[in-house]
């Protein structure tokens, strides 16, 4: 574990916290602690979902500390097991992760971001790919922003480097919602607790089929889904929680999942 990345646990909601120095930046060792807490988070049955956000209200992420490059960290160099910011690149990450923006958000700080599932930002944030102008590839950006936003805005962004606020980038579909710096983590945390009442098995099947389904054509993916070729659809399909929900329509009261 990282001293600089807190770690709280509200029942079953984690909030994972960059602390490290006066920017949050992310270096190899703390890239690597982030993929430990990530993959901790995902194989504990006990937590449901994550909410990633940075210390302070200046700073969510500039991404790649360029200070401990030039020390020696080299940029492709270990970034451990979920890859760059512990997130991105791990493997079967079948539960909501919700990103609270509270500052700057550039770089690999915004590829971090795009990471989780839903974006919530303080109406202070800003956002921007600046690699462009120090001769390098946003390269998770360019996979993914163009999906997200529409293309000839993203390759601005790509292309120039140039920064957007939280309003154009609630504008264009980056940011799901934007509030006051002040509310921005009860907001996120409020979320996060209506996300943890629901059907964890549901999730998983949610976010199995979307990741799937990015090179999939569209009949194919369904011959899976309705084959049960996908194991979290054929858990999800043979669980107790499937009888749970339709039982729980039919009673006319408010569904207990467990998540088996």
């Amino acid at each position: 574990m990282s001293k600089d990345i807190m770690t709280e646990q509200q029942g079953p909601i984690l909030i994972v916290t960059l602390a490290r120095g006066k920017a949050n930046a992310i270096d190899l060792a703390t890239s690597r602690a982030l993929g430990e807490i990530f993959q901790g988070f995902r194989d504990n049955a006990g937590l449901r979902v994550a909410v990633i956000t940075g210390a302070g209200e200046k700073f969510f992420c500039p991404g790649w500390d360029l200070k401990a490059a030039a020390d020696g960290d080299a940029v492709d160099g270990d970034y451990g097991v979920g890859g760059f910011g512990g997130l991105q690149e791990l493997r079967d990450l079948n539960k909501p992760v919700i990103a609270a923006i509270n500052g700057i958000c550039c770089g690999g700080g915004l590829e971090f971001a795009l990471s989780a599932d839903i974006l919530l930002a303080a109406n202070h944030a800003t956002f921007a790919l600046p690699e462009i102008r120090s001769g390098t590839v946003a390269d998770a950006a360019s996979v993914k922003l163009p999906k997200r936003i529409p293309y000839h805005i993203a390759m601005e962004m790509l292309l120039t480097g140039r920064w957007i606020d939280a309003e154009e980038a609630h504008r264009w579909g980056m940011i799901n919602h934007l509030y006051p710096a002040k509310d921005l983590m009860a907001e996120a945390v409020k979320l996060a607790e209506l996300l943890a009442s629901g059907p964890p098995l549901v999730y998983a099947a949610l976010k199995e089929i979307v990741r799937e389904a990015e090179d999939t054509k569209f009949q194919d993916m369904m011959n899976r889904i309705t084959k049960r070729q996908l194991a979290t659809v054929d858990r999800l399909y043979a669980s107790e929680d499937q009888l749970e929900g339709a039982r729980a329509f039919a009673e006319k009261r408010d569904p207990v999942w467990q998540g088996k």
